[in-house]
């Protein structure tokens, strides 16, 4: 299979609603995405490219996705916003602030519900209810950006959408580990 191919796998848009798509049928949605990023990262061995790759595959595949991106760890505790898709995101983010610092501090993934809930939460869009931030590690355990998914829907994501993103976000740390120096 090659990348024309890659863009024929089947649609894996969801509903607008996330509570409508079964848990199935929304693993099915991220096996497909996972196989399409596969394919069209196969040979990059571009950090940026790859990153706005995996952006714009999850932000067009899922209609619960209202921002989808990066943020690049660039030292000094600090995140700066990197390829994404949706409306602007905040250009610096600490790692003492946010949903983002607290996954690059913990380099553990955060699922938030409630946004308005968590503590220190920073508001780069009004309209976010939840959100999903994942870190992207090389083997080693180095920080090299981290994933952020925001929703307008309250509790859009759920353990199949970490599951996923982990996935998505280890395969990134593996490819880019030995050619991205911090």
């Amino acid at each position: 299979m090659d990348v024309s191919d890659a863009m024929n796998l089947s649609d894996t848009k969801t509903s607008d609603d996330p509570e409508a798509v079964t848990d199935s049928e929304r693993a099915s949605g991220y096996e497909q995405v996972i196989a399409r990023i596969s394919l069209l990262l196969e040979g990059e061995d571009d950090w940026v490219a790859a990153m706005a790759t995996v952006a714009c595959e999850l932000h067009n595949s899922f209609d619960h996705f209202d921002w989808t991106g990066f943020y690049r760890a660039v030292g000094n505790g600090m995140l700066v916003i990197g390829p994404y898709q949706g409306d602007h995101g905040c250009l610096r983010i600490p790692y003492d602030r946010g949903v983002c610092g607290a996954a690059a501090t913990t380099k553990e993934t955060q699922l938030v519900p409630d946004v308005e809930a968590f503590p220190g939460h920073i508001a780069c869009s009004t309209s976010t209810r939840s959100e999903i931030v994942v870190p992207v590690l090389t083997p080693g355990g180095q920080l090299l950006a981290v994933l952020d998914v925001d929703s307008d829907a309250p509790a859009a994501f759920e353990e199949t959408d970490r599951k996923h993103l982990e996935l998505i976000c280890e395969d990134l740390g593996r490819r880019f580990s030995a050619s991205r120096e911090l």
